[in-house]
């Protein structure tokens, strides 16, 4: 995580390329396994548990699922082989700066040019944007930001125009980027065939991920606090023989169960298109982020005061929990978005209340 990259270029090659990580949820057309979201979930929970430095997350589960929901077959074919075999990274810019995830959010424009297109604007919060090769961007075209207005562009790093700057994060463990668009021009083909409806399926799917992810961490980093409790000692006995600590370590390990439930739940969803993935994939991620956060802040708890240093890990786990609670929304905003589902609204809401 201190290096140039923020992540090490022999890790990922043994990633992808040796063991073909990348390659796992990807159609065997493309050149992956054809395997599906509850093996990838699988993976992003032990990377998540690693805290692996990789731009796996914006390859796989946003670039990579962006192409195939949203790509012309030509696209895919160009693109999602090179993704497989782990020879590219890619990102996938679609927040700005109020980092919303709805239509209205983004500002971004693309204006036809000819037989091409130029793209304008500024994308924030963009994972491992400064290293990718691949940007796959939302921009708006003419008529303003409304859902049908919304289209994705394939953006190749170099570009004229485009420029991708690193900003500094809570979480050192993955990166962020600004990506700056000032005139940048795209041929026809850049634009991809899909729009708002194909994008908030990736983002559905990238949820499953990243709640499996948190999942991990949540798992790791409360069986970690459980072996501190055993061997710290204090008044002759392990802390962890106190009730106090027992009760704590009881509710982390509830909600780690639970949100074993809930990811795997909507991992399953996914693998089988059921219908009803988006409320599934919000309530999964609500649930895990809100986990993980709590079994890295009791973790710190339990660890006293090294809990916070650089020689032990549970800082960069807490930090983890706390700046990807809003990676994709935050917790509010899913479950806002679950009841927007339901067709609660918020009269309906304030007479369950009542």
């Amino acid at each position: 995580m201190q290096g140039e990259r923020g992540w090490d270029q022999g890790v990922w090659q043994r990633v992808a390329g040796e063991m073909g990580w990348t390659a796992v949820a990807l159609p065997e057309q493309y050149g992956g396994y054809g395997l599906g979201a509850v093996e990838l979930s699988v993976l992003m929970e032990e990377m998540g548990a690693a805290l692996l430095c990789a731009p796996f997350f914006s390859t796989v589960c946003l670039a990579a699922n962006a192409l195939l929901l949203a790509g012309s077959e030509e696209q895919k074919q160009r693109w999602l082989p090179r993704i497989a075999a782990g020879k590219i990274s890619a990102a996938l810019a679609f927040a700005e700066n109020d980092g919303s995830r709805e239509a209205g959010g983004i500002q971004a424009t693309a204006t036809a040019d000819g037989d091409g297109w130029r793209l304008d604007g500024v994308k924030s919060f963009v994972v491992d944007g400064a290293t990718a090769d691949l940007l796959v961007v939302a921009a708006c075209e003419a008529g303003g930001s409304s859902p049908e207005n919304i289209a994705l562009f394939l953006v190749e790093a170099g570009a004229n125009g485009l420029a991708c700057v690193e900003t500094p994060g809570m979480d050192h463990t993955r990166r962020l980027a600004r990506v700056e668009l000032e005139g940048v021009q795209l041929e026809a083909d850049a634009r991809m065939v899909g729009g708002w409806a194909e994008l908030e399926g990736t983002l559905d799917l990238a949820a499953v991920a990243l709640a499996a992810e948190q999942l991990g961490g949540a798992s790791r980093v409360f069986d970690s606090t459980v072996a501190y409790a055993k061997e710290r000692r204090q008044f002759g006995r392990p802390i962890g023989g106190f009730q106090a600590i027992k009760h704590k370590l009881a509710d982390v390990m509830v909600k780690v169960e639970s949100a074993r439930s809930a990811a795997y739940y909507a991992a399953w969803a996914a693998s089988v298109g059921d219908p009803a993935l988006s409320r599934l994939a919000s309530l999964a991620l609500s649930y895990c982020s809100e986990s993980f956060f709590t079994a890295a802040a009791e973790s710190i708890q339990v660890h006293g005061g090294v809990g916070f240093s650089w020689e032990y890990d549970c800082h960069l786990y807490f930090k983890r929990a706390r700046a990807g609670a809003t990676l994709l929304g935050d917790p509010d905003w899913h479950r806002e978005r679950i009841a927007r589902l339901l067709g609660i609204g918020c009269a309906d809401r304030a007479g369950l209340e009542a």
